[in-house]
């Protein structure tokens, strides 16, 4: 993969995981249901993926860094 291409993924997973946190944050506040634990639940699930995306970023982050040679 080019590091190009890396770089950009890295950055739209970097963003997405901010984005899942805000979506979370937002379904557990303003989902509208008769039963709130289905969306503490759901806001819960969303949250689950920002470590997914942040954790995705920053290996695609290393990957474009070239490792040193000692």
């Amino acid at each position: 993969m080019s590091p190009s291409t890396t770089k950009l993924l890295g950055t739209i997973c970097f963003i997405a995981g901010f984005v899942s946190i805000l979506a979370s944050i937002t379904i557990w506040f303003f989902y509208k249901t008769t039963d709130t634990a289905h969306a503490e639940r759901f806001g819960i699930f969303v949250g689950l993926w920002a470590p997914t995306f942040l954790i995705l970023a920053a290996r695609l982050n290393q990957a474009r860094v070239p490792i040193l040679a000692k």
